[in-house]
């Protein structure tokens, strides 16, 4: 990790001293429920409905027997609902008959749930075990890793290589955080606040965006 990175690094840690996982779970199994849900969704949207969800699905046994049309109703605000109905009910089988039940705590049995890829995994080792596995790349990871220089590359697993190539163990699980809480607050896909980055001299391109008193770009 080269001075700059490490500056970045510094400085989110600094600004985002609380910058961890939003969904709201109390389990292994909630938080694996929570990640799945969360594709193409908000954290709040998710916690809305896994609040109820919770309730009425209280044991893995529970989703196991579940019937997949009323299920599918249960999380469908969530969106892609089919999909997410089928990979969790088929995730709890499959728990229930190759690990006793229990969620993996290791990246290559996470793997083997349906619908579940690095990221997920990476979330739950880390959130529900403490075991850092790798850095789990989502929209808000993957668009600043570019825009800050971090990688080339478009394809999360390429990206999470590169990542882990630049910094060091230890931050992986922090890092995806930081970069998720920076995303949302100022450096946002859509009018991103370059002007009031704290990073903006670390941006690599200096492309920081200032306005006229039009409002028009210089």
């Amino acid at each position: 990790m080269n001075q700059r990175e490490e500056e970045i690094y510094s400085l989110l840690s600094k600004n985002y001293p609380d910058a961890r996982i939003a969904l709201n779970y109390k389990n292994p199994w909630e938080l694996l429920v929570c990640v799945v849900l969360s594709a193409q969704c908000t954290d709040k949207r998710v916690n809305i409905v896994t609040e109820k969800l919770f309730r009425k699905y209280a044991s893995i046994e529970n989703y196991a027997r579940a019937d997949l049309k009323e299920f599918e109703k249960d999380i469908h605000s969530t969106g892609f609902y089919r999909n997410k109905a089928k990979n969790i009910i088929s995730s709890a089988k499959f728990i229930i008959n190759n690990f006793n039940g229990k969620v993996p705590d290791n990246m290559d049995d996470l793997l083997k749930l349906q619908g579940v890829a690095r990221k997920t995994a990476n979330i739950v080792a880390l959130n529900a075990y403490g075991i850092i596995c790798g850095i789990a790349v989502d929209t808000h990871v993957k668009r600043l890793s570019a825009k800050l220089g971090f990688t080339k590359e478009n394809n999360p697993v390429k990206i999470e290589n590169d990542l882990m190539k630049i910094f060091p163990r230890k931050l992986w699980g922090k890092l995806s955080y930081l970069l998720i809480e920076h995303g949302r607050a100022l450096c946002k896909a859509v009018n991103p606040a370059c002007g009031d980055c704290f990073l903006k001299d670390l941006c690599p391109g200096k492309m920081v965006s200032r306005q006229n008193r039009d409002g028009a770009l210089k």
